[in-house]
């Protein structure tokens, strides 16, 4: 039995990242609706404009999904204290120590995976009484560990070491890649940087054609020396960037510019690896059911070989 469809109650162990300001009920109601499992973003700090997206859900899918808490960036509890009581019944966390959430969100009923960079954190996540982990890979967009580990390690690491369930992220927007990550461990996987080039994406379509456009080399990681370390599409921005060793300041600044006017030097626009594999927008339940029979297709002609026990 698959546990992760267990927690969730999704009908395919595909998860949709969630990503500030794009994750919201748009894009998470879409891939709900295809059979992933669609995330709620709280990373924006948008506190109300996040409750109503949670709320939003309800009226468009009556699938379940799941909402993100972001431990580093929240300014209160008042989002924690609104889930607990909203009737959501999957979080996960990231960004910081999960310990003094757990058991709050464990009495609202709540299944509770955590985001972790590194086997340390794991081991850390699962003492305190994680349900299971999210496995971020150095390929994955966005927030990252700057001491890089492949998702190809990290996820055999980790299940070395534990025995919850674990989600693959990071290096993944198909079906080969899912297949890979169940080999390795996994029970789920989540794709971040594919679904933000969906047609449901609410992004501007410039940032999608500049994930389109992009090479397997088409990021940079940048500010490995101070915090946060992210990945990002390269630009003439992030070229800079990367160039001096440090963000500046406003490097955030303009990020709805970017998100949703487009303007590609406006900030830095988050984007994974998976950039380089990626050449066409498709709605959310062509990348999921498509992602699914490839999985499938993978799996049955590993199985007949190791029925065979050939390689061929």
């Amino acid at each position: 039995m698959n546990r992760f469809l267990a927690h969730t109650g999704a009908k395919y162990p595909i998860v949709q990242a969630p990503m500030g300001w794009i994750a919201r009920s748009q894009l998470a109601s879409a891939v709900c609706e295809a059979g992933g499992l669609g995330v709620i973003e709280t990373s924006s700090g948008e506190t109300e404009n996040c409750q109503a997206e949670i709320l939003k859900m309800k009226t468009l899918t009556s699938a379940p999904f799941g909402v993100n808490l972001p431990i580093m960036f929240l300014k209160n509890d008042a989002i924690l204290q609104f889930i607990c009581e909203s009737g959501v019944k999957f979080v996960t966390t990231s960004a910081g120590s999960p310990a003094k959430f757990i058991a709050p969100l464990k009495a609202a009923g709540i299944v509770v995976y955590h985001a972790v960079p590194t086997v340390d954190a794991a081991l850390k996540c699962v003492e305190a009484g994680i349900d299971g982990l999210v496995v971020e890979g150095a390929e994955g967009g966005g927030f990252k560990n700057p001491e890089e580990v492949s998702t190809l390690v990290l996820l055999q690491a980790i299940r070395r070491v534990t025995d919850v369930p674990l989600v693959a992220a990071g290096g993944i927007c198909d079906g080969k890649g899912m297949a890979a990550a169940f080999a390795l461990g996994a029970e789920a996987i989540q794709m971040g940087t594919r679904f933000v080039s969906c047609a449901e994406s609410p992004v501007h379509h410039n940032y999608k054609q500049a994930i389109l456009d992009a090479k397997e080399t088409g990021t940079f990681v940048l500010n490995k020396k101070a915090s946060p370390c992210i990945r990002a599409l390269k630009t003439e921005r992030t070229a800079a960037i990367y160039e001096a060793g440090v963000m500046p300041p406003d490097t955030f600044k303009g990020i709805l510019d970017l998100y949703f006017g487009g303007d590609m030097e406006a900030a830095v626009g988050l984007a994974g690896q998976t950039s380089g594999l990626i050449d066409e927008i498709k709605s959310a339940r062509a990348i999921i059911e498509e992602t699914v029979a490839e999985f499938h297709a993978i799996s049955g002609r590993m199985g007949a070989m190791a029925t065979a026990q050939n390689f061929g």
